[in-house]
């Protein structure tokens, strides 16, 4: 027979992946695998096993191969790229001699070569440390912008959902990236209609939007997943209509928030990675900020894809900001 067990200490990382369906600027790095978070709504940690760490090396290696082949944008990838560790084995004589953090890690990808970009998700709020924060502020090729899922703004809720923080917590880490990180794109994901959530819990999540001034989110209504501890300890209790309609308005006021934030971007001149032709005009390039914002501009002639390009954005248009090149 086939021996179909997840193994739990495999990292697969001498196995550099076959990039797919690729616009040949940007790709990913898996740095791990697993999760050992346990939240209640996931499915993860049962599908995928424990958390793993790559070596470090393997990592830095393939991410030189890609920028070596034309790519300027890596994005780190893992459940929780925040607790990546990784500790050389006893008989490791190579590299680094003593354990790598997250830290660490983004840090000498960073260093490969400053017209490499280098993004990273997803972040856990209990586990994003200063010492991250200090090094996307030290380089200037780290992107600005931070995915940091709250999933609820109930402390109840956060509580069942098994997510190891209060509200407090969290509102006082997205506080410390403003301050490190003035200007850093934050964006989240939301669930709304959570197991046995109230109508005033459900505004607690609406308040601590408010407060986080999210420039994106990606938001869902509570969908009960099988073999997961949500499904075997709570009651799917939330009616389909309430989850719907708390749903409708955590959407309407992020996409308020939204608009807001790319009209406060009307002036600024930003430096954006040219990804290819825009999906509605072959006379105008796409790209994206540090920020993560998505930027469309008429076409000068001299650039080309993988560019970097300064431009300065006079509008927006739904979640796209528009420029010109200066």
């Amino acid at each position: 027979g086939v021996n179909v067990l997840l193994s739990r200490e495999e990292t697969y990382a001498d196995i550099s992946p076959v990039k797919l369906d690729s616009n040949g600027v940007s790709s990913f790095v898996s740095i791990m695998r697993g999760c050992n978070n346990m939240c209640s709504f996931c499915v993860v940690p049962f599908t995928r096993g424990r958390e793993r760490s790559r070596d470090p090396l393997s990592i830095i290696r393939e991410s030189k191969e890609l920028f070596q082949l034309g790519y300027r944008e890596i994005t780190l990838l893992g459940q929780n790229v925040d607790s990546y560790y990784w500790t050389p084995s006893e008989n490791e004589t190579k590299g680094w001699g003593q354990p790598v953090t997250f830290a660490n890690l983004l840090e000498q990808v960073a260093l490969i070569d400053p017209l490499l970009r280098v993004r990273f998700s997803t972040s856990h709020p209990k586990d994003i440390t200063d010492d991250v924060l200090h090094v996307m502020s030290r380089h200037e090729n780290i992107c600005k912008y931070i995915h940091l899922p709250v999933q609820s703004g109930s402390n109840r809720v956060l509580q069942l959902m098994n997510r190891s923080y209060t509200r407090e917590w969290y509102m006082a880490k997205v506080d410390r990236i403003r301050q490190l990180l003035p200007g850093c794109g934050i964006t989240s994901d939301i669930i709304a209609g959570f197991c046995s959530e109230t109508e005033d819990e459900h505004q607690e999540t609406l308040q601590l939007m408010e407060y986080c001034r999210y420039d994106f989110g990606y938001m869902y209504f509570y969908s009960e997943r099988p073999g997961t501890l949500a499904a075997r300890r709570y009651a799917d209790d939330v009616p389909e209509e309430t989850k719907k309609r708390r749903l409708t308005e955590i959407v309407a006021l992020q996409r308020r928030m939204s608009g807001e934030s790319n009209r406060a971007d009307v002036g600024r001149i930003v430096k954006i990675l040219i990804e290819g032709d825009s999906k509605k005009s072959d006379g105008h390039w796409m790209g994206r900020s540090s920020e993560n914002k998505v930027v469309v501009f008429p076409k000068n002639g001299i650039t080309k894809k993988g560019d970097y390009a300064e431009v300065k954005i006079y509008g927006s248009t739904g979640g796209t900001l528009l420029g010109e090149f200066i």
